[in-house]
């Protein structure tokens, strides 16, 4: 497994210390394998990794997952949102791990026993990639969680699940930027906190509701950001992933 931006460290060293770990992964949702493929060689060097979710794993499987990552010689952040009984995410949790993924997602609201089974299978196999918990889907508001049975609020909620996830072993949390310091708090520095919605100032929010610029987020405590369309939709991807970071 590629070795992990250690923003906790970093946030304490030296500001003599000359080069940062880029905490960026570009987030690559599209279907086509040629596109992304293009995209992730494009983004070697301005990004720290790539996120391939489930609009590009449906269409081109794990053959692309090594394909986009053997092109791009990055670290892959695959976010299925594994979401089922705890046997079948152990398996899927092991079939991704063939793939030599650096990270990897499940849901927080799955359970104990289905996380307890996720980082229990990721730390059986060669080299584990990192079990992430997704807290509250950063495009949902407190409308959204009542209209699904959900009463607590949006940090109220996902401080829950942080504290569920991070009981049973998983190696990081992701969350919206506007939970960051809380679930920071809560957790404390040795789970990462990975953290999507990131909308550098002057951006469209999209189909995001609780999102941060990239500074705020890092100041926050955030240990890695998720970006997508400042940086996909550039003109120059690249270019535009070296401005943010």
């Amino acid at each position: 497994m590629p070795a992990c931006y250690d923003a906790a460290a970093i946030r304490h060293e030296s500001e003599a210390t000359p080069v940062m770990t880029n905490p960026i992964f570009c987030a690559i949702d599209r279907p086509d394998l040629d596109g992304a493929v293009r995209l992730g060689e494009q983004l070697r060097g301005a990004v720290g990794g790539l996120k391939l979710g489930l609009e590009f794993f449906t269409a081109q499987g794990p053959a692309g997952v090594r394909q986009v990552a053997a092109a791009s010689g990055l670290p892959i952040f695959l976010d299925l949102k594994l979401h089922d009984i705890p046997n079948t995410v152990a398996g899927a949790v092991r079939s991704a791990a063939s793939l030599g993924v650096a990270m990897l997602t499940v849901h927080a609201s799955g359970g104990q026993e289905m996380l307890r089974a996720a980082v229990e299978a990721a730390a059986a196999v060669p080299s584990p990639p990192r079990v992430l918990a997704i807290t509250v889907l950063t495009s949902l508001d407190a409308t959204d969680l009542h209209e699904i049975g959900v009463e607590a609020a949006p940090l109220d909620q996902a401080l829950r699940l942080a504290e569920l996830a991070a009981g049973c072993g998983v190696g990081g949390l992701v969350c919206s930027p506007h939970e960051v310091a809380a679930i920071r708090e809560r957790v404390g520095d040795d789970v990462e906190l990975v953290v999507p919605g990131i909308r550098p100032a002057g951006s469209a929010a999209g189909d995001q509701k609780r999102t941060m610029t990239p500074a705020e987020a890092i100041a926050a405590g955030a240990d890695r950001l998720v970006i997508d369309r400042p940086i996909t939709a550039a003109p120059a991807p690249a270019a535009a992933a070296r401005t943010i970071a």
